[in-house]
């Protein structure tokens, strides 16, 4: 080889490396991104799911709470079954959740939670029951939208 070529070769290389390094920065951040959406419908179904429960009398809830669960533990530990009049429910647990999943941006279990009595953009909650989940990451997203108002 002589001394062109292995330029040539090294500039080509250095062409390539540059241009394929930011592809695999934004796959990582588009993977984090595609995580805490379906991590984020995965706990509003469990939330749905238990609300159709409490809706339909299956499961017994505190009338003071709108019939939501109370914190997202309980959709992971479960609810007892109210028995049918064949007490094939009895003693029968329903779990929605199997964990609470993990934050992919804050890289914790910690979520933000809204009950039914706080403001759609509320940062705080009452306590009370949860409605809604949110990221409590404060970084914007690949598309100027802010994790937490997902």
């Amino acid at each position: 080889m002589t001394l062109l070529e292995l330029v040539i070769s090294c500039a080509i290389l250095l062409i390539l490396c540059s241009a394929a390094l930011p592809v695999a920065r934004y796959t990582g951040w588009r993977l984090r991104e595609r995580e805490l959406k379906s991590d984020l419908r995965e706990m509003r179904e469990a939330i749905d799911r238990y609300r159709k429960l409490a809706d339909r009398g299956q499961i017994r809830v505190d009338p003071l709470a709108g019939g939501y669960p109370p914190d997202l533990q309980t959709l992971v530990k479960g609810v007892p079954l109210v028995s049918t009049s064949g007490g094939g429910g009895q003693g029968k647990k329903i779990r929605f959740l199997r964990a609470i999943p993990v934050d992919p941006m804050t890289r914790q279990a910690d979520w933000g939670l809204r009950s039914v009595e706080d403001d759609l953009d509320s940062k705080t909650w009452d306590g009370k029951n949860v409605f809604d989940v949110y990221s409590k990451s404060d970084a914007t997203a690949m598309d100027g939208t802010k994790y937490s108002d997902w």
